[in-house]
């Protein structure tokens, strides 16, 4: 396992307006007076100041991906937000099937939105951030982006039962044979060798995937903890490194005992298959391991429930 540095589409900052004009050296004696002060106005007319702008939206619009129906909106301004609740009560999301979501601030400059439940699977969201309204941001423009959310893809794994059953709109496609992390390795109080139990979302996959030992500080290739493996079908599913993949050899374990060091390991056609599926936002749920998933663990917001969600709102329902 390894952390992979997440590849995210930014929104390129908009740029200041400035307003100008260039001022005549000579005045005709017969121009109305009305008109000589308006050309002073506009002289002096001070630039328009942009004091708050967005740099990133997270996932990409309806045009380049579809999303799952765990997926967040991810907003992230281009520098500290002082009124939240001002800049929060100027976002929209609006969705053709409407459940209902709140905001929550994570930190000085990022807000997330999660739905109380799951998205309707095939529909289309638009996020709309109007920041022109912002008092003192004149200079800004308003932002827009539609999500288009895709299938229901809902994975449950059962580390104890060494299993994956994929659910796709609410019907069981497919159960694949998997091996979860097999623990004994604590590291402050944490095995991180276990899986993480709890609600993921997948964040991002790559077709091959290189691991090493170095997420856990191993580098030396004679240490006998360390390795360096071209995993393939890899589906990310949190910041501490997880994710579902092909099992790299040793399919005698799949579907008998857990012996990764936290990821998923799944057989070659059944990794290939969930790789070709998988949508940034869909929902894998892991039971059955004694190491709890943090829900700022990658996108693992599901875990904290609705009140929990709701208090990181700066506006007061």
């Amino acid at each position: 396992m390894n952390r992979v540095p997440r590849m995210l589409p930014a929104l390129v900052a908009l740029a200041a307006l400035t307003a100008c004009a260039a001022e005549s050296a000579h005045v005709p004696q017969a121009q109305p007076p009305v008109v000589r002060v308006a050309q002073a106005a506009a002289v002096a007319a001070p630039a328009k100041k942009v004091t708050l702008d967005i740099a990133d939206i997270t996932p990409m619009s309806e045009t380049t991906e579809k999303v799952g129906v765990g997926f967040p909106i991810i907003v992230t301004f281009d520098r500290d937000v002082k009124d939240k609740a001002a800049v929060e009560a100027l976002l929209e999301v609006q969705a053709d099937k409407p459940v209902e979501g709140a905001w929550r601030w994570v930190s000085k400059r990022k807000v997330i939105y999660r739905t109380k439940t799951y998205w309707k699977p095939h529909q289309k969201v638009l996020f709309t951030a109007r920041l022109s309204q912002l008092p003192g941001n004149t200079g800004a423009k308003d932002v827009s982006r539609r999500f288009a959310v895709g299938t229901q893809n809902v994975s449950v794994v059962n580390t104890r039962k060494h299993q994956m059953r994929v659910y796709r709109d609410g019907k069981l496609a497919k159960k694949i044979p998997i091996s979860a992390g097999r623990g004994g390795l604590v590291r402050n109080g944490v095995d991180v060798y276990l899986t993480t139990s709890g609600v993921h979302l997948t964040m991002g996959k790559k077709a091959m995937e290189t691991m090493t030992s170095s997420w856990m500080g191993v580098t030396d290739p004679k240490d006998p903890r360390y390795y360096k493996e071209e995993i393939p079908w890899a589906v990310r599913i949190s910041d501490s490194g997880e994710y579902v993949h092909q099992s790299a050899g040793y399919y005698q374990y799949l579907g008998r005992s857990n012996q990764s060091h936290g990821c998923v390991r799944a057989t070659p056609a059944g990794a290939k298959w969930f790789y070709d599926i998988a949508q940034r936002g869909d929902v894998v749920k892991i039971t059955g391991t004694k190491r709890k998933l943090q829900w700022n663990n990658g996108w693992s917001y599901w875990q904290l429930n609705w009140t929990q969600w709701k208090k990181g709102s700066a506006l007061k329902s």
